[in-house]
């Protein structure tokens, strides 16, 4: 089929105009290639949606990188497999008499469980629930790992997550509160990481645990001695 020559002419204006497009950084475009990959999904940017897509590749973005640095090992905790194995049994523990509750109930209401057992399974039942939120509460705050990457000035901390799994946090350097910021006297047996940008606090044990770089360990909080 021939085309009107002002069609073919307004054909190449668009296709001139569309070399001269800035296209996103590389880092960006290797990005959506692995996420594409990943995903198995085909689909092109226009430019209405380019300013609502890059964003969020940029984050993503520093986020992977963090994670794909080198990290060498700062503090070990070796009593974190104790901890998660007391994490985990108490959630089995919990989830066993909460299976156990309505068995119970059934007999009860059918005349087969008298008031005594009711009574004594249901306190069981709740005392192992506030055991196991109060347990994970302060199991979760405990700092099993730390690790400082080869610029030191992003910082990799591993916890314990309410179900017992492992979880990474990656926090810049600069961002940590050192022992003296804290109030924290190095000869303590419990000292707490905290941040300047917020609240939260995890918690760590010099005595019980093992600083292998103390170099790097005090890069980030300060003197030990």
């Amino acid at each position: 089929m021939l085309r009107p020559p002002r069609l073919i002419h307004l054909t190449l204006s668009l296709a001139a105009s569309g070399r001269q497009c800035h296209h996103p950084p590389q880092s960006i475009r290797q990005l959506f290639f692995c996420t594409q990959t990943k995903t198995k999904h085909t689909s092109s940017i226009t430019p209405k949606h380019a300013s609502l897509w890059f964003p969020q590749y940029q984050a993503l973005a520093a986020c992977s990188d963090l994670a794909s640095q080198e990290y060498s090992l700062i503090y070990a905790f070796p009593a974190i497999r104790g901890l998660r194995a007391l994490s985990r049994l108490k959630l089995i523990q919990t989830g066993v008499t909460a299976a156990l509750l309505p068995t119970v109930y059934y007999f009860y209401l059918h005349g087969q469980a008298s008031v005594t057992l009711l009574t004594y399974t249901t306190g069981i039942a709740a005392f192992a629930a506030v055991m196991l939120y109060t347990i994970s509460h302060y199991i979760r705050r405990v700092v099993g790992m730390m690790y400082l990457d080869s610029t030191q000035r992003s910082l990799k901390v591993s916890h314990l997550s309410f179900w017992g799994h492992r979880r990474d946090v990656y926090l810049p350097v600069s961002d940590v509160m050192t022992l003296g910021d804290t109030g924290d006297s190095p000869g303590e047996p419990i000292l707490r990481l905290k941040r300047y940008s917020c609240s939260d606090t995890l918690y760590f044990f010099p005595r019980l645990g093992r600083v292998v770089d103390k170099h790097g360990f005090e890069k980030v909080f300060g003197t030990l001695t």
